[in-house]
C-alpha cells in the first residue's frame, strides 16, 4: 500500500486544518518519488472543529440512525506515555488527559498526544508513519495548570505542492513536513520559533502554555495562549495574538488583548493596571470567516481570575468575544460576555460561524457560547447582536478593595441552557438524610442568582468554573441551523481569603481559598458512624464516598434552533456509576440517566447522528432531531475528548476518539462491519 502521507504531498486541495523536536520514528516506510491521486469517496476532517468556522459537523450519512447499532470497534491505538521522574536539571512531569481531536487527510490521521507529540498514521488501520517529539516536558517539567501536560490537536497548512504541520508546545510554534515529520529548517530557528520573545513585556517561559490547536488562515499560523490560574503575579504572561508566516516563521502581526497607553479600551483598566495585568488569554481554539478574512478570537479572565482589586474597571478585552482582521489583527469589533470577570468565567471555546434563515433571508452569524450557560449571537460582518442583549443588575462584591461590575448582559436569545444560580432547592435530596445533611455543607456560605460575587464568607456559584459550556463548544448541524451543546451542572464554591505572605508566583492581597473549594455531601464508611441504612454525613473530606451537593442531572445535552432562537429539547446527557453504584442509595430510585460533568462536547453528521461522551468513559449516538440514545459503547475509560469522522478514499466511514490519559491514553475507531 503506498504511503497516503505522500499524496497529502501532492494534493491539490488546500485545506486548513490544526495540529501538535525531536525524533522521527526510525522504521518510517520510504516514500515513493511520485504519486498521482484518484478519484475517491474520500471525505477528510481538517481542523480540530472539523472546518475554520468550529461547526463540528461531517457531512457523512454512511453511518446513520438506522445502522449506528451496528458501529463496533475498528482498531486502537496505544500512545501511552509515561511519568518523567525529577533529576538534576529536570523537573517531575507527567502526561495528563488524551483530550486530542485527530485530523483525517487523505487516509492519515495526524493528532497530538499529551505530551504534545505528534503522531502520523494510517487512517484504516492505526499504523504509525512516524512520530515528532517536542519534549515539551524537558528541563521544567509541566505547566503550572495543575492538570498534567495536555494538548488538543494540531493544524496544518498546503499550497498544493507540500503540506506543513504546526503544533504550538507551551512557549514554542514547530513546522513540521506532513511526509515524514521532521522540522522545516527554514521556519523560524531549525524549524520552530519562540513565541515569547516579542509579548507585551518579558515572561518567565516555564509559565507561558498551549493546549489548543493554531488556526491556519490563508499564508498565517494564529494562535493564543494559555497561562495557569494559579499564576497570580504582577507582570505575568500577556495574552497576545500573534500570527506568522507558516514560511518563514515570521511574526506577521500581533493585537494585545491587554490594551496599552493611546490604544482602544485601555481606559477600561483603572490606576494603570494594565501595566501589569497579564492572562487575558486565548487558550481556547480561535475561528475563522475565511472568505471574508475575520477571526474570532474567545479572550479569557485577567489575572487573578477572583479578585480584581488590583485592576478596577470594564477590563476589555477580558471575558470578550473579538473579531480582528486576519490579514493586519486590528480589531473590527468586540463584545465583552462578562465584565470585570471574577467567576473564571473564561469564554472556553471556539466561536462557530454558521448561516441562519431569518425573515426568508439567509444570515451568517458567529456565536459564543460560555461557562455560564449563554450563546451569544451575533452578525458575523458587524458584531450586531442577533437577538437583543440586555445589561441587567447584579450582586456586588464585598471583598475588601473590590469593585465589582454593577451589570452584566444577559442575552434574551437564546434561552439559558444550564441551570443558573444555587439556592437550597437545588441540593440533593435522593433521601432526607441527605438533604439534610446537604443543608449542612452549605450552612454560612452565601447563594444566589447568577454572578454573585465570590467572597470571604465563601460564595456558592453556579455555573461552576468549567461551565456552562466546556471547551468541548458548540456542533451545527448545517442542514438545520440547529446548535448542540453539552452543559455541566457543577457548583463551585469561591471563598476569598487575604495572603499573609507573598510568593513569586502569587503575589495578590487577596485570592481563592484553596481549602474551601469542596461541595460534596460525604457518606460515612462502613464503621464510621452517622445514620444507618444509606444516610449521609455532610463533610468537606473524610473517607466515605461522596456525591455532589446538586440535584441531577450533572451534564445535559440542548438542542437550539438558531434561525429563531428556541431550544428545541434538554436530555441528562450520560451517567455517573459512582452515585449510581454507591451502597447508600440502595433502593432509591434514581433517574435512568444522571449525566456527566465534563468539558468535551459533540460532533454532528448529516447522517443524523451526536456522537460524544460529554466527559464521561461511554461514546454515544444521539438522535439529532429528537435527543433519543441510539447507540452506546463502553470504552473502558474515560474520553475527554471531542470525537470526529471522516470516510476513506475507499469509502468506509469512520469515527474516532480519544480516551484515557497518560499510560492508558488510546486512540479508538469505530465503522459498521
Amino acid at each position: 500500500m503506498q504511503n497516503p502521507l505522500v499524496v497529502i504531498m501532492f494534493a491539490l486541495s488546500a485545506m486548513h486544518a490544526s495540529t501538535a523536536s525531536a525524533q522521527v520514528k526510525p522504521d518510517a516506510p520510504p516514500a515513493p518519488k511520485q504519486v498521482t491521486p484518484a478519484p475517491s469517496k474520500g471525505v477528510d476532517w481538517t481542523a480540530w472543529g472539523g472546518d475554520a468556522g468550529a461547526q463540528k459537523y461531517s457531512p457523512l450519512a454512511d453511518i446513520n440512525r438506522d445502522n449506528v447499532k451496528g458501529l463496533q470497534v475498528a482498531w486502537t491505538y496505544d500512545a501511552s506515555e509515561q511519568p518523567i521522574p525529577a533529576s538534576e536539571g529536570q523537573k517531575a512531569a507527567r502526561a495528563g488527559q488524551f483530550q486530542a481531536t485527530a485530523l483525517a487527510i487523505h487516509d492519515t490521521l495526524i493528532f497530538s498526544t499529551p505530551y504534545n507529540r505528534v503522531i502520523a498514521m494510517e487512517a484504516m488501520t492505526g499504523k504509525q508513519y512516524w512520530a515528532f517529539d517536542p519534549e515539551s516536558w524537558k528541563g521544567y517539567g509541566q505547566p503550572s495548570n495543575g492538570t498534567g501536560l495536555v494538548h488538543r490537536g494540531v493544524a496544518t497548512w498546503t499550497d498544493g505542492k507540500q503540506r506543513r504541520v504546526f503544533i504550538n508546545s507551551r512557549w514554542r510554534l514547530f513546522a513540521l513536513d506532513a511526509k515524514d515529520g521532521r522540522p522545516i529548517k527554514s521556519f523560524g530557528t531549525d524549524g520552530q520559533i519562540d513565541l515569547t520573545a516579542n509579548l507585551s513585556r518579558a515572561i518567565r517561559k516555564e509559565h507561558y502554555t498551549n493546549t489548543s490547536p493554531p488556526l491556519v488562515w490563508g499564508n498565517l499560523v494564529i494562535l493564543g495562549n494559555g497561562v495557569g490560574d494559579r499564576l497570580q503575579y504582577r507582570g505575568d504572561p500577556p495574552g497576545d495574538i500573534q500570527a506568522f508566516d507558516v514560511r518563514t516563521g515570521k511574526r506577521v502581526w500581533r493585537f494585545k488583548t491587554v490594551p496599552e497607553a493611546g490604544e482602544y479600551g485601555n481606559d477600561t483598566w483603572k490606576d494603570d493596571s494594565w501595566k501589569y495585568v497579564g492572562h487575558t488569554n486565548a487558550w481556547a481554539p480561535l475561528s475563522a470567516d475565511e472568505a471574508r478574512g475575520i477571526i474570532y478570537v474567545p479572550v479569557g479572565t485577567p489575572s487573578n481570575d477572583y479578585y480584581g482589586g488590583d485592576r478596577k474597571g470594564a477590563g476589555l478585552f477580558g471575558e470578550a468575544i473579538v473579531a480582528l482582521d486576519a490579514r493586519n489583527g486590528k480589531r473590527l469589533w468586540h463584545f465583552q460576555t462578562a465584565h470585570h470577570g471574577l467567576w473564571d468565567y473564561d469564554p472556553p471555546t471556539a466561536p462557530v460561524l454558521l448561516t441562519v434563515t431569518q425573515n426568508g433571508k439567509k444570515r451568517d452569524i458567529v456565536v459564543q457560547a460560555t461557562k455560564q450557560g449563554f450563546l451569544f449571537a451575533f452578525d458575523r460582518v458587524t458584531g450586531k447582536p442577533v437577538w437583543p442583549i440586555e445589561e441587567r443588575p447584579v450582586a456586588q462584591s464585598s471583598v475588601p478593595g473590590e469593585a465589582s461590575s454593577p451589570t452584566q448582559p444577559f442575552p434574551t436569545k437564546p434561552a439559558p441552557f444550564s441551570p443558573q444560580g444555587f439556592t437550597e432547592a437545588d441540593l440533593v435530596d435522593f433521601t432526607p438524610e441527605i438533604r439534610k445533611a446537604a443543608l449542612d455543607v452549605i450552612a454560612g456560605f452565601k447563594t444566589g442568582p447568577l454572578y454573585l460575587p465570590p467572597s470571604l464568607e465563601g460564595s456558592i456559584v453556579r455555573p461552576g468554573v468549567i461551565g456552562g459550556a466546556g471547551w468541548g463548544g458548540v456542533a451545527i448541524d448545517r442542514e438545520t441551523g440547529w446548535a448542540y451543546v453539552k452543559a455541566t451542572n457543577d457548583p463551585a464554591m469561591m471563598a476569598i481569603a487575604k495572603r499573609e505572605t507573598q510568593a513569586d508566583t502569587n503575589d495578590a492581597p487577596y485570592a481563592i481559598d484553596n481549602t474551601r473549594r469542596a461541595l460534596t455531601v460525604r457518606i460515612p464508611a462502613p464503621g464510621e458512624g452517622g445514620a444507618a441504612g444509606g444516610a449521609a454525613a455532610g463533610g468537606r473530606g473524610g473517607r466515605g464516598a461522596s456525591i455532589p451537593i446538586v440535584k441531577p442531572p450533572y451534564g445535559t445535552l440542548t438542542a437550539i434552533d438558531l434561525n429563531s432562537g428556541d431550544t428545541k429539547w434538554t436530555i441528562p446527557l450520560g451517567d455517573n456509576a459512582d452515585v449510581r453504584n454507591n451502597p447508600a442509595l440502595a433502593g432509591v430510585k434514581l433517574p435512568d440517566k444522571l449525566g456527566v460533568v465534563g468539558a468535551p462536547g459533540a460532533m454532528v453528521t448529516k447522517g443524523g447522528l451526536l456522537f460524544l461522551t460529554g466527559g464521561g468513559r461511554t461514546l454515544y449516538a444521539i438522535d439529532s432531531k429528537t435527543g433519543a440514545y441510539l447507540w452506546e459503547h463502553d470504552l473502558g475509560q474515560v474520553a475527554y475528548s471531542n470525537p470526529m469522522s471522516f470516510r476513506s478514499r475507499a469509502g468506509k466511514q469512520y469515527v474516532i476518539i480519544a480516551t484515557g490519559a497518560g499510560t492508558t491514553s488510546k486512540l479508538m475507531a469505530f465503522a459498521l462491519p
